[in-house]
């Protein structure tokens, strides 16, 4: 046997030399020749301003050329069914790894979509169903609802020598509820939304949008034969009134030309029902949301699950009632169960179910629609994944981790990001909250303002030297708000009695009006549902969610505030044209792009890709709509202006325009200063979002103003503007009611609501009310010791 006799340590390899991501003359979006080194395999925490270009080095540059790359690995065969994504504006891009992407993209909201599909674990329960489940009702695709059940015969020809027909049978059983399809909820079409039954359909009886007796739609009801048009519809028969609602699709002849006929039903079903609500136009959407009424399946009690799959137990839990289950609660019953048959997948199983609760989601549960998860929620469900991934040496890029978590989810989140990165993979991290700044190898701090005022690197280093650097990270770093000396007396109290919904157990609360007042609580304790499902809005409450603001890609800013009304009427005025021509969706739009600056082309299963239009380079009008002008800007000129500029603009001057400054005062005043007029609102981020509805929720009568998390994605800097609009508010004469994890905040309030002691079951109770102050004295909860740290009390 050889022996090393040698024992000097050896001369680092040179493969050990690759230890940086350099990164030399990136330029994407505002980014302005950036060069940077990142250390391979440690921890960098990327910050700045809002706008000021962290995400576009992060993921626009670094994550996308690696995901270019990989894709340049697959054959040239497999490359053609994939986008051709373009190569980012950078000079030399030299380190780079595999990236691992955890965004805050909302999860796909397909109805059959839940936490259990999107993370394997009902993959793996429907496996243990389909060995322990009693009776046994077959393989694992029984218990999926998602599966239907198919049962086929027929004949099948073998050729064997001379040709022989074989009778034969196929069956499958699938778990799918066949009445409601494996949705969960049935939806019902209220009549009185479809038609006036006192008038004839001559009279204009119909009132779905686009069915006019003037088009098509008139002479197909008039030639179908099936019922008379100028009989009242209450005076019809039943047949009549069935061939009016429910007729099966039939050929029909009309004037001479060979038509389809089906009943309005069948019709609503096919073209309104089956597309995504959010995706339609305003008025469309108005008639699907009030003439549709969503109810729990009546067959599967909205479990999705066929009768089979909810009879089939272990220990007299079926797979719907583990799925109903709470996360932690599933992972004691998963402990409980002791099989050697399954050994192996009850570990994986718990594993994933474990990694739920340390990520803090341990309230969720299985059966919980994807679509309903917040942006924080869903990021940390796509973290699951890569928890117990054998994988090292990746580059693991995360957006803002901590959104939607309290003071004490986020140690437990910083613990996750340093297990990444001990396990040797580099993890990059977009981040504005002190605490997860403070854990960093590496900060790389951008700016110094938004927009075109941002886009270069202000410092680079470490913690220390970040706070000592004198950059506007650097100097709000250890900035702490004060408990204020005198809080607002409330002017009267919003009574909430009997709150249950989702985990409140009956909570009883008086909301204080007239003040700032705070909701807080640890992720799940059940916030949004008090203030969300306890407060009815309308009749002068205006809620301000993180929902997705409704509109397409086509959507800016511009159009979302009813800013380009004002801007088009102003280009018309000074040029003695019509508005039209100034909207991009309107006449003089690009005819190649159609106004829409890019051209997509849909992948069907695979990602989308967008390529800017070559005719009007991006621009979106047609050239003869950019030779007139306003100020001596074009209007492609004025939607490629950030808030703060065109505030400037139409403030004074030839362009002065009133109604359109008001509102980029507004715009401004919620710290979006630094958006451009044009961009997609599909490329804003949750904070933004939300923050562009309270722009334009400003402008309403509204009396009581309720806020989810406005502080997400805020800078440190921010957060005081912010709270000083909150102040605003009140002072005039407005109630501010804020569900918010920001200590800042809670601290400016004059009235805090703490809900827990935990999440899920364990939490939904109200564990303190009363002022901040009182909540630093007595640390009572949670919530209280992490305030208390905050304020140095």
């Amino acid at each position: 046997m050889a022996t090393r006799t040698d024992t000097r340590s050896p001369a680092p390899h040179l493969a050990d030399s690759h230890d940086l991501i350099r990164v030399h003359g990136a330029r994407v979006n505002n980014l302005k020749d950036v060069s940077i080194e990142i250390p391979k395999r440690r921890l960098t925490v990327f910050t700045g301003v809002s706008g000021s270009g962290k995400s576009s080095l992060v993921f626009s540059t670094i994550a996308a050329e690696s995901q270019r790359l990989i894709n340049e690995t697959y054959s040239a065969f497999v490359q053609g069914f994939m986008p051709t994504l373009a190569r980012p504006e950078v000079d030399v891009l030299e380190g780079l790894t595999t990236v691992i992407s955890v965004d805050q993209q909302r999860m796909g909201a397909d109805p059959r979509s839940t936490v259990g599909t999107a993370t394997d674990v009902n993959a793996m329960l429907r496996i243990l169903f389909s060995r322990l489940g009693k009776p046994h009702i077959g393989p694992p695709s029984a218990y999926a609802f998602n599966v239907p059940s198919v049962r086929a015969s027929g004949a099948i020809t073998v050729e064997r020598g001379a040709r022989k027909a074989v009778k034969a049978t196929f069956s499958r059983t699938g778990g799918m509820c066949p009445h409601c399809e494996g949705r969960g909820t049935v939806s019902d079409i209220d009549l009185t939304q479809l038609y006036d039954n006192s008038k004839s359909l001559n009279e204009g009886a119909l009132t779905i949008p686009g069915y006019s007796m003037d088009g098509w739609y008139g002479r197909i009801f008039r030639g179908c034969g099936f019922f008379d048009p100028d009989k009242p519809i209450r005076k019809y028969t039943k047949k009549e009134l069935h061939d009016l609602l429910h007729r099966e699709p039939t050929k029909i002849k009309v004037e001479g030309i060979n038509l389809t006929y089906a009943g309005l039903i069948p019709t609503i079903q096919k073209s309104f029902l089956s597309k995504d609500v959010d995706a339609m136009q305003p008025h469309i959407r108005a008639f699907v949301e009030r003439a549709t009424t969503f109810t729990v399946c009546p067959e599967c009690d909205g479990t999705r699950l066929s009768e089979g799959a909810r009879t089939s137990k272990i220990k007299k839990v079926s797979i719907a009632d583990a799925c109903a289950m709470q996360i932690s609660d599933l992972a004691e019953w998963i402990r409980g169960l002791k099989e050697p048959s399954v050994a192996p997948l009850l570990a994986a199983l718990l594993q994933t179910l474990d990694s739920f609760v340390e990520i803090g989601l341990g309230y969720l549960s299985l059966d919980r629609p994807a679509g309903t998860l917040s942006g924080g929620e869903a990021q940390r469900v796509k973290m699951i994944r890569h928890l117990g991934s054998s994988l090292t040496d990746v580059t693991y890029v995360f957006d803002e981790p901590t959104t939607g978590l309290h003071p004490h989810d986020i140690q437990r989140m910083n613990r996750l990001l340093l297990r990444l990165r001990d396990k040797g993979n580099t993890v990059l991290v977009v981040e504005h909250k002190p605490e997860v700044i403070a854990i960093a190898d590496h900060v790389v701090d951008l700016g110094p303002g938004a927009g075109t005022a941002g886009g270069t690197v202000c410092f680079e280093g470490t913690v220390d030297g970040l706070r000592s650097g004198g950059t506007i990270t650097g100097r709000h770093f250890d900035d702490r708000a004060s408990l204020k000396e005198t809080v607002r007396e409330p002017t009267g109290a919003l009574e909430i009695r009997g709150a249950t919904t989702h985990n409140l157990r009956g909570v009883d609360v008086d909301i204080p009006l007239g003040v700032l007042t705070v909701v807080t609580g640890v992720a799940g304790s059940g916030k949004s549902s008090l203030v969300h499902g306890s407060i009815p809005t309308g009749d002068g409450v205006v809620s301000i969610d993180q929902g997705p603001i409704r509109g397409s890609r086509r959507s800016n800013p511009a159009t979302y505030t009813g800013l380009l009304d004002p801007i088009r009427k102003a280009f018309a005025k000074a040029n003695g044209v019509k508005p039209a021509l100034f909207s991009a969706n309107s006449e003089g739009a690009c005819p190649t792009c159609n106004g829409a600056g890019v051209i997509y082309t849909d992948l069907a299963m695979m990602a989308g890709v967008a390529t800017t239009c070559e005719d009007c380079e991006g621009k979106r009008f047609q050239p003869a709509v950019l030779e007139y002008r306003l100020g001596g800007r074009d209007i492609s000129e004025v939607l490629a202006m950030s808030v703060a500029e065109a505030e400037e603009f139409f403030g004074a001057g030839e362009a002065r325009t009133p109604a359109a400054h008001k509102i980029l005062d507004r715009l401004a005043d919620v710290g979006l200063g630094y958006l451009t007029l044009g961009q997609p609102l599909t490329t804003l981020s949750g904070g933004e979002r939300q923050r562009l509805k309270l722009a334009t929720h400003m402008a309403e009568k509204g009396g009581v103003y309720i806020l989810d998390e406005p502080t997400a994605g805020l800078h440190l800097a921010d957060v005081e503007q912010l709270l000083g609009l909150l102040d605003r508010l009140v002072d005039s004469g407005k109630s501010v009611i804020v569900v918010e994890h920001h200590q800042a905040v809670m601290a400016h309030a004059d009235w805090i609501v703490d809900l827990g002691p935990g999440a899920g079951h364990d939490g939904g109770r109200i564990v303190f009310e009363g002022t901040p102050a009182a909540l630093v004295a007595d640390r009572p909860t949670l919530t209280g010791e992490h305030l208390a740290a905050y304020v140095g009390g």
